[in-house]
C-alpha cells in the first residue's frame, strides 16, 4: 500500500511539472510573438516605407505599378542611389555659379531617380555621344534603358554641382524629367525622402536595391 502511494504522489508531481513546463513554453511562445510583431512595426514605422512606383521614367530598373521598400533612417548618398524626392522646388545656379530656387513652377510632385554626381563633384554629359563623366571619369551605366542624349536645359556643362545638392537622374534617360530639366534642377538634401533599398513586387522581380 505504502509504495502505491509513493507512486501516485510521484506521479502527480511528474504531471505539476509536465504542466508548469507546458504553461512556460506557451507563456514563451506568445512572448516571442509580441516581440515580433512590435519589432515588425517599429521597422515599417520608422525604419521602412512603402512607396508605390508611378510611370516609367526609371524603366528597365523600376516600372510602373512597382512596389518597393524606402529607408528614412540617416544615411549617407553615394552615386547609384536611387533616391525618393520632394520635388517641391527647382534649384538651378544663376551666371556667377550661385544656386537660386527657380521661379518656375516645379513638378511638385514625389518623383524616383538615381544619384550621379554629389556635392564637390562635376558632371559633364555629351550629348552627341551620350556618355556621362563624372571628375573626369565616363560612368559605366549598365541599368539604363538608352543613351542620355536628351538635353533638357536646366545647365551648361561641365557643371560643378554645388555642395548639399544633388544631380539626378532616372535610368530611363530620353523619357525622364530629372536634373537636366528646369522643372527639377538640382536636388537640395532636405528634399530627399528616402533611398530605395529593396523591390518586393512584384513578387517574382524581388530585388535589393
Amino acid at each position: 500500500m505504502e509504495n502505491t502511494e509513493n507512486k501516485t504522489i510521484g506521479n502527480n508531481v511528474d504531471k505539476d511539472k509536465k504542466s508548469k513546463s507546458l504553461l512556460t513554453d506557451i507563456l514563451e511562445i506568445i512572448e516571442s510573438t509580441i516581440i515580433t510583431v512590435f519589432a515588425i512595426v517599429m521597422i515599417f514605422t520608422y525604419l521602412l516605407h512603402p512607396v508605390n512606383v508611378v510611370g516609367t521614367s526609371m524603366v528597365p530598373t523600376l516600372n510602373d505599378e512597382d512596389r518597393i521598400f524606402m529607408s528614412t533612417v540617416m544615411f549617407d548618398l553615394s552615386y547609384g542611389d536611387i533616391v525618393v524626392i520632394e520635388n517641391d522646388s527647382a534649384y538651378l545656379l544663376d551666371d556667377s555659379g550661385e544656386v537660386y530656387a527657380s521661379p518656375s513652377v516645379p513638378l511638385d510632385e514625389c518623383i524616383i531617380k538615381r544619384v550621379i554626381a554629389c556635392g564637390g563633384q562635376t558632371i559633364d554629359i555629351d550629348f552627341a555621344t551620350g556618355t556621362v563623366t563624372v571628375d573626369g571619369k565616363v560612368l559605366d551605366e549598365p541599368y539604363i534603358n538608352d543613351l542620355t542624349l536628351d538635353n533638357d536645359g536646366a545647365f551648361e556643362y561641365p557643371l560643378c554641382v554645388p555642395e548639399g545638392y544633388y544631380f539626378v537622374m532616372g535610368d530611363n534617360r530620353n523619357h525622364s524629367s530629372d536634373s537636366r530639366n528646369q522643372l527639377v534642377g538640382l536636388i537640395k538634401k532636405e528634399q530627399i525622402y528616402g533611398k530605395a533599398v529593396m523591390k518586393y513586387a512584384p513578387f517574382s522581380q524581388f530585388e535589393i536595391l
